[in-house]
């Protein structure tokens, strides 16, 4: 037998580690790295600190393979802007669903962004590895639909941190949003509302002109 072949994991050791890595979630995302624990993400997993140890090696292996997963599911919809679609269209989705994972991962957000202000000592790779070529690649997207005339000309780069920056907003600072919309309207219309001021900005803005 191939020594160097890594043996496939049990159901149990799946759910064991799919266990670990949501309570690892909940205290990242409100400690961040450096005051989050193993201890701390074992009790939050009703596990020894020992039982965890078999499943990953130290607080960083944990963290990695979080940022992995956050990473891939981060990036796709970015990933599937259709460089055949027609263009308001592929971007009125792309916010859409930037909105939505707001709503639905707001920890997931706020441990990238406490890795991003620390400086992003333990994703650089993936950033420059994963992320960097995939918005390389739909920045030039956005430029040939604007030197076709179907969007008004616009730093592409620019407009893509502007979606992460203004959709990201209603996950990294929901106390926020919600202390000032007052309960009125901090509720889940909340989201809503934002997507359809997003969608009038982003499309008025961008609209072709003449």
């Amino acid at each position: 037998m191939d020594e160097t072949v890594k043996p496939r994991r049990t159901r149990i050791q799946r759910e064991k580690r799919d266990l670990i890595l949501a309570a690892a979630l909940e205290v990242f995302s409100t400690h961040g790295f450096r005051g989050s624990t193993v201890d701390q993400i074992a009790e939050a997993a009703g596990m020894s600190k020992p039982n965890l140890l078999y499943y990953f090696r130290n607080k960083e292996d944990i963290h990695a393979t979080l940022i992995a997963r956050l990473l891939d599911t981060w990036l796709a919809p970015l990933r599937e802007m259709d460089p055949e679609g027609d263009p308001m269209s592929e971007i009125r989705s792309y916010i859409r669903r930037k909105i939505e994972m707001a709503r639905d991962f707001p920890r997931e957000s706020r441990l990238f962004a406490n890795e991003m202000l620390q400086g992003a000592p333990r994703i650089m790779a993936m950033l420059e590895g994963e992320l960097k070529p995939l918005v390389d690649e739909k920045a030039k997207v956005l430029t040939g639909w604007m030197r076709q005339g179907r969007l008004a000309r616009v730093d592409p780069y620019h407009l893509i941190f502007s979606i992460w920056a203004t959709t990201q907003h209603y996950a990294d600072f929901d106390v926020q949003v919600r202390a000032v919309l007052g309960p009125d309207r901090g509720g889940e219309g909340r989201f809503e509302d934002a997507a359809r001021f997003l969608e009038q900005l982003y499309m008025g803005g961008l609209a072709a002109r003449g």
